[in-house]
């Protein structure tokens, strides 16, 4: 049972009282015309002042009934398909966050984010629209239609007439519609990507002077969403005429059929103004099928979207029962014979990777773009797999180790910077949440950080925008650093986190990192020579493979490719 079955279930009480209240004011709808026939058939033409009096009184007391009954329905629709909507979105936005990136690069983000608020938006809106109409309208569609019958037999036909031309659209508008509904959900995922990649690239797209040519883009999508909305709602409108003109020409049949009845004694007038109010009823209930027929195919839509992202499993297992948790030890991470190849790719990006970062110890990973030293790290915290080969914690197989215990002893700072909406002390507590004032002051002393959050108002209190876009790139890393040290953890991973950084501070940061990664083991991805020259082993990266590690003194002996890099950068005097 897939979960959104699973959350529309745990309603299945509200959803009982719901019916109950549809009931009451069906049954109350139901009866009005009959009473209304009794009031004109024996009160008025019999001049029954007691008729009318007491079926006037019932009236009123059904009407009372009725309007409870629709209270209680519109209650609990509304209540249902809320928190229906909410406990879906939750779900989703859980299932996403166990995703890798794999599964993310997959459904693309910006698909993801259409699907987890465009798409439950439409789900909620068909599923507060449909609840009442799709246990209402077949009731009050078989009740009229029964009622109709039992109270002018002569003119059934008439309703047969009207079920058959309101089927008939329903069906061509069904079949006309749903495609236009499936290609508006894809446009508008590629609208929100065209979105998403100007308002993120606005510099970018400034710089290069080309404003005009992603305004064309942007443009053309949304030109062809709109044409795909308006060829929609032509086709919706469609129906609107057809339904009028049914409801209009069955009245004129049964004013036309129950006047010749009426004259020739056969039913009452009340009858016949009873059957017209049944008649009308079969008529809006019909509509209101077709409409559920409509908005439930379009839902669909986006509730196989959801699934796609309910059903996708994480492409990364951890154990769930495993107590395995590394333990302090020298040896620190170790890769074995670690090939990496990204789905559908034809070459690998890593191959046959051994190594060994151990604890006390500074490992720096250098290598020209693309040869895959982002890869490797991400590796380590099992953002992919493994193609071949193992690494090992101290001694453990990653793939061995829960999650929690996994990240616990992994402090990273990517590549790109990245805090989040709120201060920057809930941006430093991220990885340990009961970290004391001391700890933050301290960390951000040793990341260099400290001088530049006291000249801010609110000191660790300040403000951080999203994205901490009120921050320069030097001053984002430089957080991101610290928030890794405030973690405390036994292995750092610094992945080209140092790029932003001037010479001076970037030597700093370094020198300060000593004091506190005696015991931890680190690895440093860089492109600056500067930034690993002192390091206890530098790995050189060629094409996913290792064609030198050692220090930096030895490298520039034995590896052309370090030296090459190495001169591209600094002097030779510079270099000893």
């Amino acid at each position: 049972m897939s979960k959104i079955w699973k959350i529309t279930l745990s309603y299945w009480w509200q959803i009982l009282l719901l019916l109950g209240g549809l009931i009451l004011q069906v049954n109350a709808t139901l009866n009005l015309p009959k009473l209304m026939s009794r009031i004109i058939d024996e009160g008025i033409t019999l001049k029954n002042t007691d008729i009318i009096w007491s079926t006037g009184a019932e009236m009123l007391l059904i009407v009372c009934i009725g309007v409870i009954g629709m209270v209680i329905a519109n209650f609990f629709a509304s209540r249902i398909a809320t928190g229906f909507a909410a406990k879906l979105r939750d779900e989703l936005f859980r299932h996403i966050m166990t995703f890798t990136i794999a599964e993310i690069d997959q459904f693309s983000t910006a698909s993801l984010l259409t699907r987890t608020t465009n798409d439950i938006n439409h789900i909620q809106s068909a599923f507060a629209a449909t609840l009442r109409m799709a246990f209402q309208s077949p009731i009050m569609a078989v009740g009229a239609i029964s009622m109709a019958i039992a109270t002018a037999p002569s003119m059934a036909w008439i309703i047969g007439m009207i079920v058959g031309i309101l089927l008939v659209t329903a069906i061509v508008v069904i079949s006309l519609a749903l495609p236009k509904f499936k290609l508006i959900q894809i446009l508008s995922d590629k609208l929100n990507l065209v979105t998403r990649e100007n308002l993120t690239g606005l510099r970018v797209v400034r710089a290069f002077n080309n404003e005009q040519s992603e305004e064309a883009k942007f443009a053309d999508t949304n030109n062809e969403l709109t044409r795909t909305h308006i060829a929609a709602g032509r086709i919706m409108a469609f129906m609107s005429p057809i339904v009028q003109f049914a409801m209009s020409g069955a009245a004129l049949f049964i004013v036309w059929v129950g006047s010749h009845l009426v004259e020739e004694n056969v039913i009452g007038l009340g009858s016949i103004i009873a059957f017209m109010q049944y008649a009308t009823h079969v008529m809006m209930s019909f509509m209101f099928i077709a409409m559920v027929f409509i908005i439930i195919p379009r839902a669909l839509v986006s509730v196989r979207r959801i699934n796609e992202i309910l059903k996708a499993k994480p492409s990364v297992k951890f154990p769930i029962e495993s107590e395995a948790s590394p333990a302090a030890s020298a040896e620190g991470v170790q890769f074995k014979n670690v090939s990496f190849r990204y789905k559908n790719a034809d070459q690998p990006v890593l191959e046959n990777i051994s190594f060994t970062a151990k604890r006390g110890e500074t490992t720096a990973i250098i290598g020209s773009t693309g040869s895959g030293k982002s890869t490797l790290v991400n590796l380590i915290t099992r953002a992919y797999d493994t193609s071949k080969g193992d690494i090992l914690i101290d001694g453990i197989d990653i793939k061995d180790i829960p999650k929690r215990n996994l990240m616990d002893h992994i402090g990273i700072v990517p590549q790109r910077a990245v805090l989040f909406s709120g201060t920057i002390e809930s941006n430093l507590k991220l990885g340990r949440k009961k970290a004391t004032q001391k700890d933050l002051e301290r960390a951000a002393k040793i990341a260099c950080a400290y001088d530049f959050i006291q000249k801010l108002d609110d000191k660790f209190d300040s403000r951080v925008a999203q994205g901490g876009k009120n921050f320069s790139g030097g001053q984002k890393q430089r957080l991101a650093i610290a928030r890794a040290i405030v973690k405390d953890p036994e292995i750092y991973i610094f992945d080209d986190s140092f790029s932003a950084l001037d010479y001076k501070t970037d030597l700093t940061v370094r020198q300060n990192l000593k004091t506190v990664t005696e015991n931890s083991a680190v690895i440093i991805v860089a492109q600056r020579i500067t930034t690993i020259k002192h390091a206890d082993k530098i790995l050189v990266l060629d094409k996913g493979k290792i064609v030198g590690g050692d220090t930096h003194a030895n490298l520039m002996k034995t590896c052309p490719i370090y030296k090459e890099i190495a001169l591209s950068q600094l002097s030779e005097k510079e270099l000893t």
